[in-house]
């Protein structure tokens, strides 16, 4: 049974929502009357188990006793409000204008039944004040109205900015309002946008969308505005003091500095907060926030950092500014005004001060956005589908060396790899999409945003764009990656700079993707020489993140996330920035806008929760923090992360491409046909045979198919092994990655090894297609196991073993160190890591013997230090992970790093683990970078100090190979490509 919805939109956007879909029960039904105010608590989205997760609702009470009242209010044409306010309201509700959406008038009309209604009106309705820690500062009267993605903020901004300006200025002595407004801003982007509140300006929205009834024009332009960032707020030095005098700007000094050019010497400001929920205080560190930072990522710890600063400078200005210059009110504007993570409040706590609520359901059910839809079913067999939870999927798919955790990135290449095939039917949509914008001739092409986990990975996902990997529509410069560093300094400066700044045109260019042609047809002043917006002809954007705020391209129409999504706030916030619309032409028929859509692959994003019940919580057991320690950095050990071998082969190769493994292409890796419909519900089965129903979708990867024919593929793979060949023997020498004659001799010869293996080794299940061989899940595999197999030619003499190290992780190291466990542990001395987990007792008895020996320097267990070695056994891949890595230093200054492994009863299996582990460090030798490694076996703890005695002679007389005279490579080489598409 379903609950899913064909066409979600009931309401037309501009009365009230008079219906709204009923999902507690299947099938969905729709329902008279409108959505209680409301929302779902929020969980961990990537420990979610299937498409919906169990989110208890809370009623937003306060938002619906507002609701009802003003409702009241509203069929007593509006009682007790000024002549003013009277002149607005019936100007904005006038049936010969262009009518305002109803989401515009009720968030205003809260906010001004609030103001002037009459205390008997408002009486039993609480908001709390935002009270500052500090008592120096009075607390703020904030309201905040919550509106979705698209549903027009700005416009509400200013008609509650005409509001107060024209009554403060037809009644001087009505202390309710002011004709002073400041605005602050997230960004450079957004203050640019928002300048239109200013009525001095041409392009002012009073004129644009009638706000004003025409007798009131004259007046209004007699407000005074300052629009700014946040990070003006910036506390700055006086210059005119000396060294010694120079302290924190005073709070007058921070009022003038800010505020004199636009506002003068005004008193009692009305404050207008874009984006507020980046507008709160930090709640007092919790006894446990410890413990939620541990179970960060590095990347998610940086980021929460950077919101809490930025939630203090923003409040914290707001506090020095009411200090010295007086704040009437704070009108905070979000499309999710909730506490994030890292607040120090639960995450998705809403703020409290919330007055009115019309959230993306209510948008969706009104046609004001598009309609983000999401894979509910494929053709993989699975019981959810692989591209919805996709971070996740991948995560589970990748060795624990190369995922993801609290201290070290996810291997790009590999993330990649597991995510090109869902990339892949994104962007056969997407062309699809393309092919109909040109056949409707609109002046911009559609676009698609990948967000990733961090700028390495945009850099992976943007190279493989560029060089066509996806599609031939989407190579080259169709595709862009934004530099998140040099985006957020030019987002952070308080004026545009000039074109010629590099943070300015990168910032220009995203702002105006979908943009086909600037405003009033005049480009912004200092961009006179841009005659069209620089980010128009963009297809695709690869940004970390989900993007800047303020993003308001409206021809997004597919969206890709390659990172985890932490909780159901983060996913609309990345989701939104798809939703805003093209077309808001009704239709003559049903007067109901039509269904516009979006996407969505791997954002695991529910719009409608589903009831659960809380088992209740139990306490947790004892627990250590196993840590690589600061103060031990000396005792660091690091190690080169193989990916696999190759042989310095130099003019002629050979491969038995029998003994190779096969590779098969089934459905369960890669599936072909994935169902998308709208997540107001949940469909269950499978997909149909193809075509669309309502809003449902069937995506294949025909358009990819068609580009990336099998030959092609034979060829890319052939050029990817030349190269990998080159560039690991240029590597262990430390040379520039430079094409030989040689080399190109190669590319033939492995040509046609490829084509061998493909004709004998390839097996395609029933319903796949051999085309699938050009994702990268597929092709790496293809050219992993042919770079292991190809030799130098019999009388090419012997050659040497060489490893190829990851090109953007080169190394891993203890440092990467972080978990907490609830085994039992030990406390080191002589190693990086705080502690060692004791599965048993001999992990604790072998760490008391290396601690005792005089010559070990360093030592570590190799626990979640995702040090693996790959052997083969019985015809399949295994990991092997050593016991403990130790760095023992010998006479002569020198020292070898040791794979220990303690082992009683030896098995065939363990033999196989060590001839690998033999030839991993042999390979790593000949590179010579990486210092000395050995690997050996010691039966019992206590016979490793004797063991150790009797492997120092052997030390002794190894050498590094022929790189061993030379500096390490770089962290990152950038591969010189040999052959050009």
């Amino acid at each position: 049974m379903s609950n899913a919805v064909g066409n979600p939109i009931l309401n037309g956007p501009w009365a009230v929502p008079a219906r709204h879909w009923d999902f507690s029960q299947a099938p969905s039904r729709a329902v008279e009357g409108r959505r209680p105010a409301g929302y779902h608590g929020t969980v961990r989205t990537e420990q979610m188990s299937g498409a919906h997760a169990a989110h208890p609702f809370f009623e937003l009470k306060t938002v619906n006793d507002i609701r009802q009242r003003v409702d009241l209010w509203r069929t007593r044409r509006y009682a007790n409000v000024t002549s003013v306010t009277r002149d607005l309201l019936e100007h904005w509700n006038r049936a010969d204008r262009q009518p305002l959406f109803f989401c515009q008038r009720e968030a205003v009309e809260a906010l001004i039944w609030l103001v002037e209604s009459t205390p008997a009106d408002r009486q039993g309705i609480e908001l709390p004040a935002d009270v500052p820690a500090d008592p120096a500062y009075a607390p703020l009267v904030r309201y905040c109205t919550k509106m979705a993605t698209g549903s027009g903020k700005t416009i509400v901004m200013a008609m509650v900015a005409a509001w107060s300006i024209l009554n403060k200025l037809v009644n001087r002595q009505d202390g309710r309002f002011s004709d002073a407004v400041l605005v602050v801003t997230p960004n450079l982007t957004v203050k640019e946008r928002l300048a239109v509140l200013d009525p001095k300006r041409s392009d002012n929205y009073y004129d644009s969308f009638d706000l004003v009834p025409r007798g009131y024009r004259d007046t209004l332009a007699r407000g005074r505005f300052c629009i700014t960032n946040w990070h003006a707020f910036g506390a700055k030095d006086d210059p005119r003091r000396s060294v010694v005098q120079r302290g924190r700007e005073s709070d007058a000094a921070f009022a003038k500095r800010v505020l004199d050019r636009d506002l003068g010497n005004a008193q009692n400001i009305l404050v207008l907060n874009d984006e507020a929920h980046h507008a709160y205080r930090p709640a007092p560190s919790q006894p446990d926030e410890h413990l939620a930072l541990e179970e960060m990522s590095a990347d998610e710890r940086r980021e929460v950092e950077n919101q809490k600063e930025e939630a203090t400078v923003w409040v914290g200005g707001l506090d020095r500014i009411g200090k010295a210059r007086g704040i009437k009110r704070v009108l905070d504007v979000s499309a999710t005004p909730f506490y994030i993570k890292g607040s120090g409040y639960p995450e998705g706590t809403p703020l409290p001060w919330i007055v009115s609520d019309f959230g993306l359901v209510d948008a969706i059910e009104s046609g004001i956005t598009k309609i983000p839809r999401v894979p509910v079913a494929d053709d993989s067999g699975r019981p959810d589908p692989k591209y919805f939870h996709l971070w996740r999927e991948i995560m589970n798919g990748l060795p624990m060396s190369e995922r993801e955790s609290v201290k070290r990135r996810a291997k790009p290449d590999s993330v990649w790899r597991e995510a090109h095939g869902a990339c892949a039917k994104l962007a056969a949509k997407w062309h699809a999409t393309f092919e109909a914008f040109k056949k409707a001739g609109l002046p911009v092409p559609p676009a698609m945003i990948v967000v990733t986990a961090n700028t390495t990975l945009s850099r992976v996902v943007a190279e493989a764009m560029e060089r066509g990997d996806l599609l031939d529509d989407l190579a080259g410069e169709h595709a862009f990656a934004i530099d998140s560093r040099v985006l957020a300094e030019a987002e952070a400066e308080e004026e545009g700079g000039s074109a010629d700044d590099e943070r300015q045109r990168l910032r220009m260019k995203v702002a105006t993707v979908g943009k086909a042609r600037w405003p009033n047809d005049q480009p912004p002043e200092g961009w006179e020489q841009y005659p069209e917006p620089l980010g128009k002809n963009v297809r695709c954007v690869i940004s970390v993140g989900m993007l800047t705020e303020g993003w308001d391209a409206t021809n997004v129409t597919q969206i890709l996330g390659l990172r985890a999504f932490s909780s159901q706030l983060l996913c609309e916030q990345v989701v939104g920035r798809g939703l805003r619309r093209m077309n808001y032409q009704p239709d003559p028929e049903t007067g109901l806008l039509p269904p516009e859509y979006c996407d969505v692959f791997g954002i695991p994003f529910e719009v409608v929760p589903v009831q659960g019940t809380d088992a209740g919580a139990k306490p947790e057991p004892p627990s250590t923090l196993v840590q690589a320690l600061a103060e031990r950095k000396h005792l660091a050990i690091e190690f080169p992360r193989v990916e696999g071998f190759v042989r310095d082969v130099r003019r002629r190769v050979q491969c038995d491409v029998d003994q190779v493994q096969p590779l098969r292409i089934e459905l369960q890796v890669e599936p072909t046909a994935t169902l998308i419909e709208t997540d107001l519900g949940w469909a269950v089965g499978s997909p149909g045979s193809g075509g669309a129903l309502g809003n449902r979708e069937v995506l294949t990867r025909e358009r990819f198919h068609a580009e990336h024919r099998l030959q092609r593929t034979l060829f890319e793979a052939a050029r990817d092994i030349t190269e990998k060949l080159a560039n690991a023997r240029a590597d262990a020498a430390g040379e520039e990655v430079e094409p030989t004659p040689a080399d190109r001799l190669l590319f033939p010869q492995v040509l046609e090894i490829v084509r061998r293996y493909v004709d004998a080794r390839v097996e395609v299940d029933d319903g796949a297609r051999i085309e699938d061989l050009a994702l990268a899940s597929y092709r790496t595999l293809l050219v992993e196991r042919l770079l292991t197999a190809i030799e130098p030619a019999t009388d090419e003499g012997e050659s040497t073993l060489l490893p190829r190290i990851e090109r953007f992780r080169r190394t891993g190291s203890t440092g990467d160190v972080q978990f907490r466990t609830w085994k039992p542990t030990q406390p080191t001395q002589k190693s990086h890591v705080s502690h060692v987990v004791l599965d048993s007792s001999w992990e604790g008895a072998v760490a008391t013997s290396l601690e005792s020996i005089r010559e070990v320097v360093s030592y570590a267990r190799n626990e979640r230090l995702d040090f693996e070695i790959l052997y083969e056994w019985k015809g399949d891949t295994h990991k092997y992970t050593p016991d403990f890595i130790v760095t023992f230093e010998l006479e002569d200054g020198r020292r070898v790093n040791l794979l220990l492994e303690v082992k009683g009863q030896e098995t065939e299996q363990d033999r196989a683990k060590w001839t690998a582990a033999r030839q991993w460090c042999r390979a790593v030798n000949n590179h010579g970078a990486f210092g000395l490694w050995d690997h050996r076996t010691t039966h019992a703890p206590d016979t490793i100090a004797r063991d150790l005695e009797r492997w120092k002679p052997e030390w002794a007389s190894m050498r590094l190979g022929r790189a061993g005279s030379i500096a390490p490579p770089p962290s990152v080489r950038e591969p010189r490509p040999y052959f050009a598409r």
